[in-house]
């Protein structure tokens, strides 16, 4: 019923720069916090920042200073700006919504997730 997808990953160089973007669609009443995860190989799925609805903001200690996460809440969609990135981001990055359905019902709602790589 509900649906996330994320966009924006891809190969980039140490010291550049991605946006990460994700949409949600569905039968969608509100959504409170967005979330991106990542997941490198071998390793637990992390958490890299979430944000509020009314856009208070959560980082990871190695995240802060070169993330940012921000939302439109008019589009039902968040972004990660990922600056000065370093080969040890390489993961697959996932976008999480905690999803309030015309239904009612409250759903924990996850992306396909996208592929970010870092090269040194």
């Amino acid at each position: 019923q509900v649906q996330l997808v994320e966009s924006g990953g891809g190969l980039v160089q140490a010291g550049g720069s991605l946006r990460l973007s994700c949409a949600a669609s569905g039968s969608i009443f509100s959504i409170n916090t967005m979330s991106w995860y990542r997941q490198a190989p071998g390793k637990q799925r992390e958490l890299v920042a979430n944000i509020t609805p009314e856009g208070s903001t959560n980082y990871a200690d190695s995240m802060k200073g070169r993330f940012t996460i921000s939302r439109d809440n008019a589009k039902n969609t968040v972004h990660l700006q990922m600056n000065n990135l370093k080969p040890e981001d390489t993961a697959v990055y996932y976008c999480k919504a905690r999803i309030t359905t015309v239904s009612r019902f409250i759903v924990d709602s996850w992306g396909q997730g996208t592929q970010v790589t870092v090269s040194s």
